[in-house]
C-alpha cells in the first residue's frame, strides 16, 4: 500500500536590502515556513548584515493595493493575510523602522550605514524633500562615499549624471554636486555618511513615515 503523506509547502522569499541586493528564504535552506515566527525572519537578516542595534529595523511588506505595513515578530508567516495573498514568491523589505533623532550618535558603524542608506532612499524617492542647496551637498557626500575623492583623470565631464540622488534631477544640480565633491578630499565613506547624516537629520521630513488617508465616500 502506498504511503500518501503529505509534502511540505515550500516557502520562498526576497528580501530587498537598502543596498539593492537581495537576500532568499527558503525552506530548503533555512527552514523558513508559513508557521515560522517573524522574529526568526528577522533574525535571519539581521544576521546576514551583522547588525547588532537591530532595534531600529523592520521588514516591511506590500499588499495587494500596494499599503505597506511592518512584519509582526510575534505572529508567523501565515498570520500576515495581506503578505500571504500576494504570494508565492513573497517579497520583504529591509528598512529603518524607527529614525534616531541623531543617527551619527549611533555606536556601530555598520549602523550608521544602514542608516545612510535609508535616508538616500528617502530621499531619492521624494519621501524626504530638501532645498537646491542641501540636495547637492548630500549628493557630494554620497558621491564621495561611492567614489573617494575627485579625479579628474577618472572622474571625467558629467560623471555625476550616471548617479541618481533626488526625483527629477536636473543637470543643474549635477553640477553643484560635482563642485561640492571636489572640496572633500581625504573623507573616508565612513565620515562622508556621517557628514550626510548631520545634514539630513536637520531636514524638515527626517524621519517622518507618511500614509495614505482613507476618505469614507459616505
Amino acid at each position: 500500500m502506498g504511503c500518501f503523506c503529505a509534502v511540505p509547502e515550500e516557502f520562498y522569499c526576497e528580501v530587498l536590502l537598502l543596498d539593492e541586493s537581495k537576500l532568499s528564504l527558503t525552506t530548503q535552506q533555512q527552514g523558513v515556513k508559513k508557521s515560522t515566527k517573524g522574529s526568526v525572519v528577522l533574525d535571519y537578516v539581521f544576521r546576514h548584515l551583522n547588525l547588532v542595534e537591530i532595534d531600529y529595523f523592520g521588514l516591511r511588506y506590500c499588499d495587494k493595493n500596494h499599503q505597506t505595513y511592518w512584519l509582526d515578530p510575534a505572529k508567523t508567516i501565515s498570520e500576515h493575510k495581506d503578505l500571504i495573498s500576494t504570494g508565492p514568491p513573497y517579497t520583504l523589505y529591509f528598512g529603518v523602522k524607527f529614525y534616531t533623532e541623531d543617527p551619527c550618535k549611533l555606536k556601530e558603524e555598520i549602523t550608521r550605514y544602514q542608516f545612510f542608506l535609508q535616508v538616500k532612499q528617502d530621499v531619492l524617492q521624494g519621501r524626504l524633500p530638501c532645498p537646491f542647496n542641501i540636495a547637492a551637498q548630500l549628493g557630494a557626500y554620497a558621491i564621495q562615499s561611492e567614489l573617494g575623492d575627485y579625479d579628474p583623470y577618472k572622474n571625467l565631464a558629467g560623471y555625476v549624471s550616471e548617479y541618481r540622488f533626488v526625483p527629477d534631477q536636473k543637470e543643474e544640480l549635477e553640477e553643484a554636486i560635482e563642485r561640492i565633491h571636489k572640496t572633500l578630499m581625504g573623507q573616508v565613506p565612513a565620515v562622508a555618511e556621517s557628514n550626510y547624516l548631520s545634514v539630513a537629520k536637520s531636514l524638515e521630513m527626517y524621519g517622518v513615515d507618511l500614509h495614505p488617508v482613507y476618505v469614507s465616500m459616505n
